[in-house]
Order: structure tokens, then C-alpha cells, then sequence
């Protein structure tokens, strides 16, 4: 019977469906995201009437979308590696 639990317990531990190396390459991913969502915002004009040029700068057009993109690929990086036991 104490077997049986403790074998149970054993089984119990390992439940994650991602290793430690998963979760920390999902993590990096998700702050390139962020910062890729964070580099877009802004460059509005609070009057509509008023033209501002900066909404279509390097920043949000370039570099923005490919640390996003960069993200993306991070993560499905993270799904498909294996973990290391």
C-alpha cells in the first residue's frame, strides 16, 4: 500500500506538460511580444485635423512588427523543443 502512494506521488511530481527550459524560452517570448506592442503605440495626434509624421517612423514600422514576429517564432521554439531531463 505505501508503495502504491509513494509511486503515485512520484507520478504526481511530473505532471508539467512543459520542462523548466520550455517555460523560461515562453517567457523570453512574451516580453519580445510585449516590447514589439509597446514600441507600436502612440504617435497619434490628439487633433484630428493635425498631421504628425511620427506615426509612420522606423520604430513603429520596422522594428516593432519584427520584434513581434521575433516573439512568435520564440515561442513555437519553446512549444517544439525538448525538454531536458
Amino acid at each position: 500500500m505505501k508503495k502504491q502512494k509513494a509511486r503515485k506521488k512520484q507520478e504526481n511530481k511530473n505532471d508539467f506538460l512543459f520542462g523548466k527550459r520550455n517555460y523560461t524560452f515562453m517567457l523570453i517570448g512574451v516580453a519580445f511580444i510585449a516590447l514589439g506592442f509597446i514600441l507600436m503605440a502612440g504617435g497619434g495626434s490628439d487633433d484630428p485635423k493635425i498631421f504628425n509624421p511620427e506615426i509612420y517612423n522606423f520604430r513603429r514600422i520596422r522594428l516593432a512588427p519584427t520584434l513581434v514576429l521575433i516573439g512568435l517564432a520564440i515561442e513555437i521554439y519553446a512549444i517544439l523543443v525538448k525538454a531536458k531531463k
